[in-house]
């Protein structure tokens, strides 16, 4: 954005067979996260042009980010609930599209897609740019180029989400999603910095435009890959039903089921934050855009070492599931205390244990999902985590500018990260009862 060959059947290129007897992907012991360290999938070539490409081509993503914000509360006279309907229009196509998205990426090349997907994100952000540095931008604009541009993005997550095992392989997926997080987060942190600066010294359109242009970056990267060294799965042949057959996958599989639950509750509810910092800056403590980038990038900061930790844990053994549950529980709780601290740099600083856990939630359940389910499942799989990952964010969009309309700034922040701290909890409950019933703990894959 974001060699040898892995078969369906489970069989990797040194002959060990990756699947176990209940359909489920089981690195043998010690090899899922081994080898090269905490950078240890930068040894394969392919992955490192991809990850070149994404800290440029993120970076301008988190900058128009944060610009897009503020240009909506810019033309809104400040209104939490223009902020709200904004983000649900942009996730909005999550829900129609993403499901099919990872049947597509089963069942096609998913390299080309990507590099599509990625020509037509830059383009949104060129032409919004367009539109705000020649001074005719209006609100409706910023509506019709987000439900565009998250059209777009409800087909690229899915397909990226999968690509990256057929860039570096099982044996260092768990390190490789780190890494991918810590790119991110680095972004993060960069980036709203850069565009608190360059919102306040030239405005918002050429935020935009930057972030067009960053496309580039990327798009070369993906260009630039030796396709034969991809480690990909024999392609899906069309069927009628492949969609229904995922989701019968998944909910053949207790284990993911408990996943997606979590998943869908801490993304709708606790990670909407994003989109209340601008209104927390600007209508509680009185910041301009560049206190607003400096609260994303303390957020970013707290990812970013969480991401590192992740990379750093990827090669150990152990409960994938557990931790999970515990990185979300974590969040909620931190979530919640952090929304109830009295000043700007308190609150700030809280920010940053908040980014830790819920990294620590993310990429276990990330890579609990892509190391436990067939190759041939596993688009449309991603397909169906992005969607609850995702999907949500229209719901949390709208609840959260309708709650910092009716009960202050702070409220989605509290209440959604109280609703991710009962989400672990119950689904902590349930995993623990399944165990004690006798249940295996499929997701324990060291």
């Amino acid at each position: 954005m974001s060699g040898e060959s892995l078969h369906p059947s489970g069989h990797g290129p040194d002959g060990a067979n990756r699947t176990s007897t209940t359909g489920e992907l089981a690195a043998p012991p010690g090899r899922e996260g081994s080898g090269g360290g905490m950078f240890g999938s930068l040894r394969v070539r392919n992955y490192r042009y991809y990850a070149s490409g994404q800290v440029v081509s993120l970076t301008g993503t988190w900058m128009q980010r944060a610009a897009q914000d503020w240009l909506v509360l810019e033309l809104s006279g400040g209104s939490a609930g223009a902020l709200g309907v904004a983000v649900a229009l942009q996730f909005l196509p999550t829900l129609l599209l993403t499901l099919w998205a990872g049947t597509a990426a089963d069942r096609f090349d998913k390299r080309r897609l990507l590099i599509a997907t990625q020509i037509a994100l830059g383009a949104c952000g060129l032409l919004l740019g367009l539109l705000d540095v020649s001074g005719v931008v209006r609100l409706w604009h910023v509506y019709a180029l987000c439900a565009v541009l998250g059209a777009f993005a409800a087909i690229d997550a899915p397909v990226r989400q999968s690509f990256v095992v057929e860039m570096v392989g099982p044996s260092q997926l768990t390190n490789a999603v780190a890494l991918n997080s810590m790119t991110f987060n680095l972004a993060r942190i960069v980036g709203p910095a850069i565009a608190g600066v360059l919102i306040t010294a030239v405005g918002t359109g050429w935020v935009f435009l930057a972030n067009g242009i960053s496309s580039a970056a990327v798009v070369g990267g993906l260009l630039l890959m030796n396709a034969a060294q991809l480690h990909r799965p024999d392609r899906v042949p069309k069927e009628r039903g492949q969609v229904l057959a995922g989701l019968r996958y998944v909910r053949r599989r207790p284990d993911l089921v408990a996943v997606m639950v979590l998943v869908f509750c801490v993304g709708t509810f606790g990670m909407n934050f994003e989109s209340t910092f601008a209104v927390i800056a600007r209508n509680v403590f009185g910041r301009d855009a560049d206190g607003y980038g400096l609260l994303i990038t303390m957020l970013a900061v707290g990812t970013l070492s969480g991401a590192t930790l992740a990379a750093r844990r990827s090669g150990k053994e152990g409960s994938r599931l557990r931790l999970m549950v515990f990185g979300a529980a974590a969040f909620g709780l931190l979530e919640a205390v952090g929304a109830l601290m009295p000043g700007y740099w308190s609150f700030a600083v809280m920010l940053i244990p908040v980014g830790v856990a819920v990294m620590t939630f993310t990429t276990s359940a990330n890579s609990t999902v892509q190391l436990s389910v067939d190759p041939s499942m596993r688009g449309r799989v991603m397909g169906l985590y992005m969607l609850l990952f995702l999907g949500g964010k229209p719901l949390g969009g709208l609840a959260s500018g309708w709650l910092a309309e009716v009960l202050g700034p702070r409220s989605p922040v509290l209440l959604g990260g109280l609703a991710s701290l009962l989400a672990a909890v119950g689904c902590g409950l349930l995993l623990w009862r399944g165990r004690r019933s006798g249940v295996a703990e499929p997701g324990r894959l060291g």
